[in-house]
């Protein structure tokens, strides 16, 4: 988890060293700042012999004149990380539309009689909104359900004396991305993607030292934000007398929702907090649904159900069909706000989420009942890149967010997606969602301090092997600029600093330009 959770926080010795380095070219480029000097100064830094194991593939071009003004290797393809987000908010944003909302249904096979009482099953029908989350509403994930609440209450509802179930089968295929490496998905950012998604898809653990309890040995409490009865917790742990040192191990064994907690905590020791990912996560939907409903009064006489494709025993048992009646429904944020919300944090479930929904909207009649969410959202991308200008096979991607290891593209897409963005009614809504460098997002930590601070906005990506940066950035000279900078397979020097901060030596350097290409 470490690796990831760093990766795009652009935390910890890298970071430090950057600002060791920040200083040694801040000096170059008060003396050295035309675009003939920055360019024979990055043409030589990008042959230095650390590189020689490495691929940079890097484009810049002058938003204002369209010129390219510098390129190293743009056509070569490389794994972009989290550049993959630019490309599924794009598409969807192009087909969709900024004002686009996701759509949450309550259906029932008829509607409550006088006195509010519905006979039979409430569905709770999912299409991948991601706003059903407690950051969004305070801390408060019940609060976040209220919506939905209110859409049952004002159909004229107020017990259910069948089951609540959560229909998950507007997405096909599998819960997680193709090629996503079979431990991404212990951690946060491999989260399960599903039509019904609930706080991002995972919990957190909250780990304190036990009560003393005379010479017997006590464990530690457990706890989940939040709280329910879907996820179980076995604790394994003991509270050990303070000064001690802290070991807490977590597991979750794939395919179920069993989580073991191991280790020791001692007496006095802080909190401790982590992050865990949640099994067939539509379950713990209706789950927390049933707690908002009791909040407000609302029984359930019956049990919780889930219905996925997914699941063999369940296929082709969607509920979303003829003689069901809509009772009521929810809409997301506009899309405009949700890719906000995919690219400033980079997001990997809401980009797969994004991604799914677009397929299922696109799906056509001839398309294969095999083929899955993933697929058909793949299938729009690649008939959307040419539009935008993209060379033919410079995209190879077969997920979204860009966790797979095989999605490939190039520099050159990346800038001819970037130039097709800023000339679409949507460009607002897509560049106000990246990153600003020193400010918020994932470049909150990064270029503090140097000329591009509060003025590049660009997309992250990190890897193993695999880094990147793309996005816009105006010069000391006024002139408005997309790039590109791609950076695979380079491992530091003893003492040297980290692909990060040589992404961010050339962005920030790039950004104190004060003359203009023509």
């Amino acid at each position: 988890m470490t690796r990831n959770r760093l990766s795009d926080l652009g935390l910890g010795l890298a970071m430090m060293l950057y600002v060791i380095s920040g200083q040694a070219f801040a000096q170059v480029d008060a003396k050295e700042s035309s675009w003939s000097a920055y360019a024979q100064w990055l043409s030589n830094r990008l042959v230095e012999p650390r590189f020689q194991g490495a691929m940079w593939g890097v484009k810049i071009v002058s938003q204002d004149t369209g010129e390219v003004v510098f390129s190293h290797e743009e056509q070569k393809l490389m794994s972009p990380a989290s550049n993959s987000k630019l490309y599924t908010v794009a598409l969807g944003l192009n087909e969709l539309g900024p004002d686009y909302r996701i759509k949450t249904s309550l259906y029932a096979s008829k509607k409550p009689n006088d006195h509010g009482v519905l006979a039979g099953d409430l569905v709770v029908y999912g299409r991948g909104d991601p706003a059903f989350n407690a950051k969004l509403h305070g801390g408060d994930i019940l609060k976040a359900l209220e919506p939905l609440v209110f859409a049952l209450t004002n159909a004229g509802v107020s017990r259910i004396k069948g089951d609540l179930v959560a229909d998950e089968t507007f997405f096909r295929g599998s819960a997680f991305g193709s090629g996503w490496a079979w431990d991404d998905v212990q951690n946060y950012y491999g989260a399960e993607i599903s039509a019904l998604t609930i706080n991002e898809n995972i919990l957190e653990l909250l780990v304190k030292p036990g009560a003393p309890a005379g010479e017997k040995p006590v464990a530690a409490e457990l706890s989940l934000v939040p709280s329910n009865s879907y996820v179980v917790l076995s604790n394994r742990t003991v509270t050990i007398p303070a000064g001690g040192t802290r070991r807490i191990t977590v597991h979750r064994p794939a395919g179920g929702n069993v989580v073991y907690v191991s280790g020791q905590m001692p007496i006095g020791e802080p909190v401790y907090r982590e992050d865990i990912t949640v099994h067939a996560p539509s379950g713990l939907f209706v789950d927390i649904y049933r707690q908002a409903l009791s909040r407000h009064g609302i029984k359930i006489g019956g049990k919780l159900r889930v219905i996925s494709s997914r699941n063999p025993a369940l296929a082709g048992a969607t509920t979303n069909g003829p003689g069901l009646l809509e009772l009521g429904f929810v809409e997301s944020p506009p899309l405009s706000e949700i890719a906000r919300l995919i690219q400033k944090p980079s997001q990997n479930l809401l980009t797969d989420l994004l991604l799914g929904h677009v397929g299922e909207v696109k799906r056509r009649s001839a398309a294969r009942e095999s083929e899955t969410s993933e697929d058909l959202g793949i299938r729009e991308l690649q008939a959307f890149l040419p539009h935008a200008g993209v060379v033919h096979n410079d995209v190879l991607f077969e997920e979204g967010s860009g966790l797979s290891r095989n999605n490939l593209t190039t520099a050159r897409a990346t800038i001819a997606l970037l130039n097709y963005a800023s000339r679409q009614t949507w460009s607002n809504a897509f560049f106000e969602a990246l990153p600003i460098a020193g400010v918020d997002g994932t470049l909150r930590n990064r270029l503090k301090d140097t000329p591009a601070a509060g003025n590049l906005r660009a997309k992250t990506g990190s890897l193993r092997w695999a880094y990147s940066l793309s996005g816009t950035v105006t010069t000391a000279a006024g002139e408005k600029l997309f790039f590109s900078l791609m950076l695979n397979r380079f491992s530091p020097e003893p003492g040297g600093i980290g692909p990060r901060a040589e992404i961010d030596v050339i962005a920030s350097r790039l950004a104190a330009v004060s003359t203009r290409t023509r």
